[in-house]
Formats: C-alpha cells, sequence, structure tokens
C-alpha cells in the first residue's frame, strides 16, 4: 500500500469510484464517464486534474495516452484496505452453502472438492482449499490387524477420518491376543488426544504395562509415525474454466504461465502456507495484490484466503484466485461464509 501519500475526502471518492467502475466493466474509466454516471458534484475538468494526481501518487495507471485510468496495485490495495464498503453474504448464497453441507460426503477429501466446486460456481473465481495438517487431527483409533504370527497391519484413524495404514513385521512369533489387548489399550487410553501430542514415550507407556515385545511396541511406532507424515498438503482445486471468462487473461501467453501455477500444486500451496498457522486466532479474510503474490506470473491476480478451523487446533484455508479486477467484497463474504459453514460441518459429523 502506497502510504506516503494521504488521500484527501475527494480523491478517495474518486479512487474508490474509479475502482468500483473498472471492477464492473474491464474497460479503463475516464473523466467524462465518472461526470455521466456518477453525482461527484464537480466539473469533468476537475475529475480529470484529481485523476492526474492520483496517477502521479502512483494509485492509478494510464494504459494508452489517449485512454482512461485503471487502478494499480496500490489503488487497489487502498480500495480495500479503507474504501470499500463491506458486504454481508446474501441470503440465497447462504442458503446454497448450507444445503451443499447437508449434502456433503463424509470424506474429508471428498468434503473438501466438493467446497471447492461450489465456490467456485458462486466465485466465478478459481477456488483451492487445503485441508488441515494431520497433526492437527485427534486420535481416533489404531486398529492391529493380525495376519500371521509374525506379519500385521496396523491401521491409525483420526477424526477427521484419514486412515493410514502400515504393513508391520517381526522375527519373533507374536500371539494375535497381543495385538487385541494393545490396540484396545492404545484406543482407551489415547482417543481424542491431538497426534502430534502423542509421543513415543506415551506408546512404550502402554506397551509396558502389558509387558508387549519390542518389537510390536516398535511397530506401533512406526505406524504413528506414518500416520502424522504429511509430506504433500491434501489440496483441491475448481473453476479452472472460470479463468477463460475473464478479459485479462485472454491473452493466451499469460494464461498458459497461470495455469502452469495451478497445475503445480505445491506453488498454490506456498501461497496460503505463511498463513495456515494453528495457533493464530485470524478467521478473517485477507487479501493479497498482484505483486504481493511474489510470483511473476500472478502480477495480473489477486488472491483472497479465509482460514476455517475444526477443534482446537485444526485449520485448513481456503482461496479464491482471479484477477486483479475481482469484486473484493462479495468474494470476501463468500469465502468467509464458506469457512464458516465447513468448519461447523468437521466439527458435526464423523468423518469415515
Amino acid at each position: 500500500m502506497n502510504d506516503r501519500h494521504e488521500l484527501d475526502k475527494r480523491k478517495a471518492f474518486i479512487l474508490a469510484t474509479v475502482v468500483y467502475e473498472y471492477i464492473a466493466t474491464a474497460e479503463p474509466v475516464g473523466s467524462n464517464t465518472l461526470t455521466q454516471k456518477y453525482n461527484l458534484g464537480v466539473s469533468s475538468a476537475t475529475i480529470r486534474n484529481e485523476m492526474a494526481e492520483l496517477e502521479t501518487l502512483g494509485y492509478l495507471v494510464q494504459p494508452h495516452t489517449s485512454a482512461g485510468r485503471v487502478p494499480s496495485d496500490a489503488g487497489y490495495r487502498t480500495y480495500v484496505d479503507r474504501l470499500m464498503p463491506a458486504e454481508s453474504l446474501p441470503s440465497d448464497d447462504a442458503r446454497r452453502i448450507r444445503d451443499q453441507f447437508r449434502a456433503a460426503s463424509r470424506e474429508l477429501s471428498d468434503v473438501i472438492e466438493q467446497t471447492t466446486r461450489m465456490l467456485s460456481s458462486l466465485s466465478k473465481n478459481l477456488v483451492f482449499a487445503v485441508a488441515p495438517s494431520r497433526d492437527t487431527h485427534a486420535f481416533k483409533n489404531i486398529q492391529l490387524i493380525w495376519l500371521s504370527p509374525r506379519t500385521a497391519l496396523a491401521i491409525v484413524v483420526t477424526s477427521m477420518g484419514v486412515a493410514s495404514q502400515t504393513a508391520v513385521e517381526w522375527h519373533a512369533d507374536v500371539p494375535a491376543d497381543d495385538l487385541t489387548r494393545l490396540s484396545n489399550a492404545l484406543n482407551a487410553r489415547l482417543s481424542g488426544r491431538i497426534m502430534e501430542d502423542i509421543v513415543n514415550a506415551d506408546l512404550s507407556a502402554v506397551a509396558a504395562e502389558l509387558q508387549i515385545s519390542d518389537e510390536l511396541r516398535a511397530a506401533v511406532t512406526s505406524a504413528f509415525q506414518n500416520a502424522r507424515q504429511n509430506e504433500e498438503p491434501q489440496l483441491a482445486a475448481s473453476g479452472t474454466q472460470n479463468l477463460l471468462d475473464q478479459p485479462e487473461f485472454h491473452d493466451l501467453r499469460k494464461l498458459r504461465s497461470i495455469l502452469s501455477i495451478v497445475e503445480e500444486q505445491k506453488t498454490l500451496y506456498d501461497l496460503v502456507a505463511e498463513s495456515i498457522k494453528p495457533d493464530a486466532d485470524v478467521t478473517t479474510p485477507m487479501v493479497k495484490i498482484g505483486r504481493e503474490l511474489r510470483e511473476d506470473a500472478m502480477a495480473e491476480c489477486s488472491l483472497v484466503t479465509v482460514p476455517y478451523r475444526f477443534g482446537d487446533r485444526g485449520v485448513g484455508m481456503i482461496a479464491i484466485l482471479g484477477p486483479r479486477r475481482m469484486p473484493y467484497a462479495r468474494l470476501m463474504a463468500l469465502a468467509s461464509g464458506t469457512a464458516d459453514s465447513l468448519g461447523a460441518y468437521l466439527d458435526d459429523v464423523e468423518l469415515r
């Protein structure tokens, strides 16, 4: 944001009007347009002079000498932070979101995908969502399935319905009853604990009480480590085709650059990773505009993000990616409403 220059009331009003008009029309805005369409109470010449000053200050740019002006990154940032009127979620959209979650799947990956499809349809932009890290899931149960005297399958299930399967084996025979006793004890002792809070000492203590072999204890420790691992973030994206409808992306070279980033999910995740903080109490939308995304291919884009929560520490992220010329207030309301409903759904249902 260009904080060096304080805007007086008239400049601020003209800047807000230019941003609003450009978002609505995708056409550079001239002084005659503002005079004819908006009751600004000053002459066209005065508006023209004010717009020239706003350009000098860095809030507007003029694509061509004979054209009107469009907002710069600083102009959009000032509009979003100081000038934009807030919008509430329309009742029709709120109802559609509620209905979507009433009929949602009980599988976490399906819920995330359904959420992105719904929000991309409502927002007319590209949407992606990041599932909460496995470390923040609560432990639900472990199933130790005896396959032979020296092999078994360990299945760890979390509160988010995410199961991790680990094949285990040992050198000495292990009775099936030992697996049953150990899984029952672990479930009774640890169920409901956050995965990242369950340490090896907890597992060793239960195994020692039951006089379980060191090999079986080590196998269970390995199963919990595998369940906590989440090297690749679980992410879903929908609405790529919406970018084709935006005038900014009719240049196929620009569009290809953006699509290559969308296809590389890690790059998408990196756009929001710093905002996914389990200890943070922020649930309001954040906006990154143009160069703030730190990707050259994204210089014409903006990103609206809002975290969603479940339980004490589970945090995921919903993001809307589109042109800088996006209806920020509407998209922020949509993202917030969706995040609230998604978090409530994950808290209320038992995922498989």
